[in-house]
């Protein structure tokens, strides 16, 4: 009971949700610690840090020449790679509070479709940041855990897991992907095509946390049953002065409608590849959604509708792959083989 009481003591490991539009990190014994966007303000020659997290995401759209906004993860990978790790640190040493004295083994959720390069540069950022050492696990496997699937069994289970910039679809069986497709489309895409529709249909032009915001409160993949409105506020592009324009749930339905398609079809491309015993498992329990992008509303019926399957919405969707992160952090040794193979140097 002591020696474990003083493993407990010095043990600061972490589990890091590594996303492109938010970084979640979950703490051995602590449970989830920090959940803020990935999103950073330096100043204009780099060096100095301004904000992390969300502080930096209410500058977006506001910041002046002196201060540079960056979201250095795109696509759920690294796309810059020094502010990333700047990032980490931050993260790393806000986890370990007290601990600094022992660096944390840390495990770092990636897409499934990562490649050799990519992985790499995430392992070298965190452990540039601090971490002793780096175990990987792929985004639709964790989600699988923390939706506290059955995938050491010799049974299908699709995961479907909608990130800020990556739709990560994969069928889990025996503690391995079978299959798996990894689109780089999510709710950044979303946020984009609401931008553009509006600036080709109202003449107006709004900012991303402006899409973000209309997206959140009255966009749906499916009619709703009482469809919504909202007042938009952004600049005329014909006069460049400011207004305010009335958009409709309908409207903004019509403008997720391809990227919510082009995630349909990953679903349907799946199929093409998977085993008719698996696809019979499939069919029987139906597809889990996990993710930010599984809050947009009646994006379950219109997957269901689109393929003929139970499609299930999981509680809590935005935390799925940190919480199986947490457990596999927590049961290291009995998860092993759930960890993507250690990059050799």
């Amino acid at each position: 009971m002591f020696l474990k009481g003083l493993t407990d003591l010095f043990s600061n490991d972490i589990a890091i949700d590594l996303g492109t539009a938010n970084t979640l990190v979950y703490k051995k014994g602590s449970g989830i610690v920090i959940d803020e966007p990935s999103v950073v303000a330096l100043s204009s020659d780099g060096k100095k840090i301004i904000a992390i997290g969300e502080e930096a995401k209410e500058m977006l759209g506001k910041n002046p020449e002196e201060v540079k906004i960056i979201k250095p993860l795109k696509d759920g990978v690294i796309a810059d790679f020094q502010v990333t790790e700047l990032m980490l640190r931050n993260l790393i040493f806000r986890a370990q509070k007290k601990k600094l004295l022992i660096k944390p083994r840390v495990l770092v959720c990636v897409p499934s479709g990562i490649t050799e390069v990519e992985k790499r540069a995430v392992r070298d950022s965190a452990i540039h940041a601090g971490a002793r050492e780096v175990h990987l696990i792929s985004e639709p496997v964790a989600a699988a855990i923390g939706a506290d699937l059955p995938i050491h069994k010799p049974q299908g289970n699709l995961v479907m897991d909608i990130g800020g910039g990556t739709t990560e679809i994969a069928i889990i069986s025996l503690s391995h992907i079978v299959v798996h497709s990894s689109i780089r489309v999510g709710g950044d895409k979303m946020d984009q095509e609401i931008v553009n529709y509006l600036r080709k249909r109202n003449n107006i032009y709004i900012g991303t946390l402006t899409a973000e915001k209309i997206k959140m409160e009255i966009g749906s993949a499916y009619p709703l049953e009482n469809e919504l409105k909202m007042e938009v506020r952004g600049r005329d592009i014909i006069t460049g002065y400011p207004i305010t324009v009335q958009v409709t749930s309908e409207e903004i339905r019509e403008a997720l409608s391809e990227t919510v398609s082009s995630m349909i079809d990953a679903v349907k491309r799946l199929f093409e590849k998977t085993a008719p015993e698996l696809a019979a498992d499939i069919a029987e329990r139906g597809i889990i959604l996990t993710g930010g992008g599984a809050q947009l509303k009646r994006i379950d019926k219109k997957i269901q509708e689109a393929v003929d399957l139970p499609v299930h919405i999981m509680p809590d969707s935005l935390l799925c792959v940190l919480k199986g992160s947490g457990h596999v952090l927590d049961n290291l040794e009995q998860f092993k083989k759930v960890l993507i193979k250690k990059i050799e140097d």
